[in-house]
């Protein structure tokens, strides 16, 4: 992220443009607030919010990407780790790998999101059985399975908001 361009606003939380960006500037520096936004020990208190922040990390790949925020008891992040990639049009996820990642980070609890490169961000049936798959895998260890949130251009959809979790 280029500082050099921002600096503080009068108002805590805001900043201000210095000088004149580009577009790539701009998603650049809105991605470097997701991630911080996503650091370890944060808090994910309105999953709204985690979202966006989610959205704009992974809307603009070109191929599926399959990530998990791993969560401690309290919701806070651990970490967000991309753990698969695919192609344009899916990802194959392995939940042995996965259940491997959650002992690893010593997760309570887990958010799923995956991106679909076709900017809808409608979950598939495939995306389903897998969210079921995985659900059940975690559960045999105690891992809670928050979310699952799909990432389209045009938005985000989420598991629990349309109670297939």
């Amino acid at each position: 992220m280029n500082h050099r361009k921002l600096s503080a606003g009068e108002t805590a939380g805001t900043y201000r443009i210095t000088a004149p960006v580009t577009e790539a500037e701009l998603l650049s520096i809105a991605k470097a607030f997701s991630r911080r936004r996503l650091a370890k020990g944060r808090k994910i208190t309105q999953p709204a919010l985690a979202f966006e922040y989610l959205q704009i990390l992974l809307q603009d790949y070109e191929y599926e990407v399959f990530s998990a925020v791993f969560l401690d008891s309290q919701h806070r992040v651990i970490s967000f780790e991309e753990l698969f990639r695919g192609t344009i049009d899916s990802a194959s996820v392995y939940p042995r790998e996965v259940v491997k990642q959650a002992l690893a980070n010593n997760a309570a609890a887990v958010i799923f999101v995956h991106n679909h490169p076709s900017g809808d961000p409608k979950p598939s049936d495939s995306d389903r059985r897998i969210t079921q798959r995985l659900q059940e895998a975690l559960r045999l260890i105690e891992v809670r399975v928050i979310d699952h949130i799909v990432v389209g251009n045009d938005g985000c959809s989420s598991f629990a908001d349309l109670g297939y979790l």
